[in-house]
């Protein structure tokens, strides 16, 4: 249970992250696609381990390999099943975690629950697990831009009190993969590199913020009342690992304002509805308004730091523990692509779900 996403495209993610692989089945998948691992593999070369000095050094190719739901190149309409081999799993760096469980990680929840618990890299509790996520999210995507036009991208924007502003409508995925951090504006990005690997020599981690957005959505994607384009959306990004929390458009900061400062006054543009402002990023009534969707999402520090700290035994007994093994001193750079694969697979689903309900007509002011 838990480990199924979406209605009409729906994906399952599977595996541990010292197991023998991770992977995904994605369902629902309209047929006649054009697909190949090479449509996938950018993104998960860009969520892999390894890449720079504020990531970890655990060596992965994250190679993908599609075993089903593809012939002759395209979908079948069938299920497909992608998987990426672990090769540098080091289990016997987390040989005192299977005893101890680790500040503010899953090792007690996950014991708690099922009385049972892969202990070595966090089992499914790892970022690994997003592998899948990401393999499925790069398939929404190549269908969004194909069929519909949109444009699913994200960039850091916050990396503990280090802050850019960042314009949803006009930033460039190109400038945000200029640096390790995934940050458009090259000064701040490598402010915040100096910091993460700052904090990386001191034993410690660092948190921030990623900015989501999807350019080009049509009026109309969203299910009210209790699957609102919105409320999807959060929950697919409080699913992340180490994700805390999200708001969209002017979220929090929308607080300051006044009823008539905030709303966002409609007017005509060559026959379509659009709006002045977008201080609602997108979204109304939890239905897509045709402007850009934007949203902010919150990462925690990573919990791994490497210090003495109190924790407690399988046997409930006080005593002490040392971060080990390879962890990110900072999740930002490689949550980018997740928030852009849970982007991706939530708009599709909505798309597709708006098509079987309404047909693809729109409304003449859409």
């Amino acid at each position: 249970m838990g480990n199924t996403f979406g209605h009409l495209f729906r994906i399952t993610t599977w595996g541990e992250s010292h197991g023998g692989g991770v992977g995904v089945v994605v369902d629902g998948c309209p047929p006649g696609v054009a697909l190949s691992e090479a449509d996938i593999q950018p993104d998960l070369d860009r969520r892999r381990p390894g890449q720079s000095s504020i990531t970890t050094p655990r060596k992965e190719t994250d190679t993908v390999h599609i075993l089903s739901g593809v012939f002759e190149g395209r979908t079948l309409g069938t299920p497909i099943s992608m998987m990426v081999r672990n090769e540098d799993f080091r289990p016997e760096a987390y040989g005192e975690m299977a005893t101890k469980f680790r500040p503010s990680h899953a090792d007690y929840t996950y014991q708690a629950k099922y009385g049972h618990r892969a202990w070595p890299g966090g089992g499914r509790t790892s970022a690994r697990e997003t592998i899948g996520r990401v393999a499925a999210g790069a398939l929404a995507r190549k269908i969004l831009r194909e069929r519909w036009g949109v444009d699913v991208l994200a960039c850091v924007t916050r990396v503990q009190d280090i802050e850019c502003a960042v314009d949803p409508e006009t930033f460039l995925a190109r400038d945000a993969e200029a640096n390790a951090i995934r940050c458009p504006d090259p000064e701040t990005a490598a402010r915040m590199v100096d910091l993460i690997e700052r904090r990386r020599g001191e034993g410690d981690s660092v948190g921030g913020i990623v900015l989501g957005v999807a350019r080009g959505v049509p009026t109309g994607w969203g299910e009210p009342v209790f699957d609102r384009l919105e409320a999807d959306l959060a929950k697919a990004m409080l699913s992340l690992p180490a994700s805390k929390g999200f708001d969209v458009g002017s979220g929090f900061g929308g607080l300051g304002l006044t009823g008539l400062q905030h709303n966002d006054a409609f007017r005509s543009v060559d026959g379509r509805v659009r709006t002045v402002t977008n201080r609602s990023g997108g979204i109304q009534g939890g239905i897509s308004n045709g402007e850009t969707i934007y949203f902010r999402v919150a990462f925690k520090p990573v919990a791994t730091v490497m210090h003495e700290q109190d924790t407690v035994d399988v046997q409930l007994q006080n005593t002490t523990l040392k971060g080990r093994g390879r962890h990110d001193p900072c999740v930002l750079p490689r949550a980018v692509p997740m928030v852009e694969a849970m982007t991706a697979l939530v708009l599709v689903d909505h798309a597709l779900r708006h098509e079987a309900q309404c047909g693809r007509t729109a409304w003449k002011g859409a």
